[in-house]
């Protein structure tokens, strides 16, 4: 299902939910893997609201894509026990979007609004007094005669999700009462998530087979899901139904998945950056134009894991391949003297 159309959920299990395939989603915040500092901030924020009986205040939650920031605001529905209504930021296209959807939360219901940044000037202007006095001002007539009326609100809770922070404008940012940042995960939170899924799938899964998926995932749940997913399928149709590591490493490779997790996409974004324009530095818009992706797939999606495993820098100037890349990629790292005439190829060593 797609983001950007809205999705009625509520904290009573549906029997057409329990016929249905099993979810890999986590449903309280004691099942939820890794994150442990916001799961601890967020545990103390629910368990306040509930205290008090009161809605949590706004919140912002921000970082890579795949990190679990949906999964997040279900499970915040859910432990407040009340209802939650999906949507993304391109869906709200006029004023009178917010209005229908805001007018028709209910007491302490959750609001949550993916890619909010994507969200236009005159949208977020109708979401201020939404979150602040909850209310929303709307016109009515036309000429002399229009006139201005405000429709309380019920108290709710906003929980928006962005990949891109710095995008979202300061009145807007400023509004959330409380922002959370996720970040990429680390390989054993990423086995126990793993583990949890295959148990859920019914895959037998060997410790070793668990491992190489978790170290190929870019540090990302939803992405070892995937992996998770494609390599029971290996199993199942060349090993028996058993995924021993071997068996992962066999299903991987045929994905074009390398021992680190780079996929072709990454591979192919280095080495342009490498052999078409010496290593860099170049611009981003330059190399979308190159490979063939667009720039913002390039800086949300793939940036994030290149830059964390050191294979990809950002200048002034533009994007750079490190040393580490060239020794992943196997090519020669050209020395770079002063004098360009007297430069002369030399292959890295790491161990240097």
């Amino acid at each position: 299902m797609r983001m950007d159309e809205e999705r009625d959920l509520t904290p009573r299990e549906r029997t057409e939910d329990a016929q249905a395939e099993l979810s890999l989603r986590p449903e309280r915040l004691a099942e939820y893997i890794g994150q442990d500092r916001v799961k601890a901030n967020l545990r103390l924020l629910l368990d306040a609201a509930l205290a008090r009986k009161e809605p949590l205040d706004h919140i912002l939650l921000y970082g890579p894509p795949g990190l679990g920031k949906t999964t997040l605001a279900s499970i915040v529905a859910r432990e407040m026990g009340v209802n939650i209504k999906i949507s993304s930021g391109p869906a709200f296209e006029r004023p009178g979007d917010v209005v229908s959807i805001v007018s028709n939360l209910g007491h302490g219901d959750v609001l949550f609004v993916d890619e909010i940044h994507r969200l236009n000037r005159v949208i977020e202007e109708t979401l201020y007094p939404a979150m602040e006095d909850f209310a929303v001002d709307f016109i009515i007539g036309k000429g002399p005669s229009a006139r201005t009326m405000r429709l309380p609100l019920k108290h709710f809770t906003l929980i928006g999700a962005t990949t891109r922070l710095g995008l979202i404008s300061s009145p807007l940012r400023d509004r959330f009462g409380v922002h959370y940042n996720l970040e990429l995960y680390d390989q054993t939170a990423l086995a126990e998530i793993v583990r949890r899924s295959a148990h859920i799938l019914q895959v037998t899964l060997e410790p070793g087979a668990t491992e190489e998926i978790a170290k190929r995932s870019r540090g990302t749940p939803r992405i070892a899901n995937r992996l998770l997913k494609r390599v029971r399928d290996y199993a199942q149709v060349k090993a028996n139904g058993v995924a021993t590591r071997e068996v992962a490493a066999e299903a991987l490779a045929m994905l074009e998945v390398d021992s680190l997790g780079l996929d072709a996409t990454d591979r192919r974004l280095l080495d342009t950056v490498i052999s078409k324009f010496d290593g860099g530095p170049v611009g981003l818009d330059t190399i979308a134009a190159a490979t063939n992706e667009e720039a913002d797939t390039i800086e949300d999606v793939y940036e994030p894991f290149l830059l964390q495993l050191g294979f990809l820098q950002r200048t002034p100037r533009g994007r750079m391949a490190t040393p580490l890349a060239y020794a992943h990629l196997g090519k020669i790292m050209p020395r770079r003297n002063a004098d360009p005439t007297t430069a002369q190829p030399t292959l890295f060593n790491p161990t240097t």
